[in-house]
């Protein structure tokens, strides 16, 4: 009997040393993940610095490392962006009033991009991607060769766009209004705020 319980103890003891072998035989077969490929696990992204037979380290861009066993590349959904290759396509988000004219800030989106030294040369667009009550969602869409460059050219986009916003047409940036009478000052009270995303 105590033969029994020895060899259930042994069993469980050695099954996550089976799971690990199983997934890095899978892994190493499969390929699902690579030495720097670009990874979003556990809502982090970062970059697969090292592959070893029981755990995988991912760089985060912070530069800490989360450190996860191999199984987890078996058991679990990731999102792989440089599994074929490494160019991306990115959007940006604007929330703008509805007399925003879109023309001229289409021509505006155009200059930033293509003056860009991240942006690919692949696509780019902007589309009015939906309506609320309040304000128009402008998504621009732009592509770059890696997702550093990626990340660096929305920054760019979204940063001249609302410069440009703010330069040529602040009437048209989104804001919310309170008003009412402000008890310490006896006069109306007035709150506001702009949206860009």
């Amino acid at each position: 009997a105590s033969a029994g319980v020895i060899g259930i103890v042994a069993g469980l003891a050695a099954k996550p040393v089976f799971s690990n072998l199983i997934a890095g035989l899978q892994i190493a077969l499969s390929q699902p993940i690579r030495i720097d490929d670009v990874l979003v696990v556990e809502g982090e992204w970062g970059r697969v610095e090292e592959i070893t037979g029981t755990f995988v380290v991912v760089r985060i861009w912070d530069d800490r490392r989360l450190i996860l066993p191999l199984t987890y590349f078996i058991e679990k959904p990731f999102q792989n962006w440089t599994r074929h290759s490494a160019e991306l396509l990115g959007s940006v988000f604007f929330y703008l009033d509805y007399g925003t004219p879109l023309a001229p800030l289409r021509a505006e989106v155009e200059r930033l991009v293509k003056a860009a030294p991240e942006w690919d040369g692949r696509f780019f667009n902007l589309r009015v991607t939906d309506a609320t009550e309040r304000t128009m969602q402008v998504r621009v869409l732009c592509t770059a060769a890696t997702s550093g460059l990626a990340f660096d050219l929305r920054c760019h986009v979204r940063e001249g766009v609302i410069d440009f916003m703010q330069r040529e047409y602040p009437q048209f940036l989104p804001k919310m209004r309170f008003e009412g009478n402000d008890p310490a000052m006896g006069q109306p009270a007035v709150m506001q705020g702009a949206a860009a995303g």
